[in-house]
């Protein structure tokens, strides 16, 4: 089937400023845990877009950790290419697509780093693989082999045999303060909702934009 015919009907309930909060959060909130109740897969999975040094976009699939007042976190080694282009360009959108509930947010804001009490925290909630996984991956770098990865791995099972695995002092959350947050609601006939909240000083200011 060519993809011109590709269509997919959109039929999500309305959204309408009479029953929007007027911040943000607390409909992320409510949008977040249908995601969770409806048991989706990954519906922690955001799109995270980022500028490199020669103002080049770049975008990859990152997982949401938190979601408060604060704003938006996520986990990385620091040192990854998108760990480099936040330090020299701390602002960053992501995407949130739950396609069962015809709904999408977006996210733009800037990027602060976590504190390193909260990024131990997380880091000890994490399985013992993935804290090895964290020493052993040298994130976006060119690797000359699988097992080159591997026997990095395996070295650092010997390491830390017997005993917790320490965070890794290049590896740390980092968190979007957002400035604005737009919900996106599918409905039938590509008349979609959508409402878009811009921080207004310690307010937010919500509009209605055309699908």
């Amino acid at each position: 089937m060519p993809l011109s015919r590709v269509r997919r009907e959109y039929r999500g309930p309305v959204l309408l400023e009479s029953r929007a909060p007027a911040a943000p959060l607390p409909l992320f909130s409510r949008w977040l845990r249908d995601a969770l109740r409806h048991d989706l897969l990954e519906p922690s999975a955001m799109t995270l877009a980022t500028v490199d040094a020669r103002g080049r976009p770049r975008a990859r699939m990152v997982l949401l950790k938190q979601a408060d007042a604060r704003g938006f976190t996520f986990y990385t080694n620091l040192r990854s290419a998108k760990g480099r282009e936040l330090a020299g360009r701390p602002q960053a959108a992501l995407v949130l697509w739950w396609p069962e509930l015809h709904r999408q947010v977006r996210v733009e804001g800037r990027v602060v780093r976590v504190g390193a009490a909260e990024s131990d925290a997380y880091f000890a909630t994490r399985p013992r693989g993935a804290q090895l996984g964290a020493w052993a991956s040298p994130q976006s770098r060119v690797l000359p082999s699988r097992a080159a990865l591997e026997r990095r791995l395996e070295t650092l099972r010997a390491r830390f045999a017997g005993r917790d695995v320490p965070r890794p002092p290049h590896w740390g959350g980092l968190r979007i303060v957002p400035r604005a947050v737009e919900f996106w609601q599918g409905r039938p006939d590509r008349m979609h909702d959508r409402l878009r909240y811009e921080r207004a000083g310690v307010r937010w200011k919500r509009v209605r934009l055309a699908p």
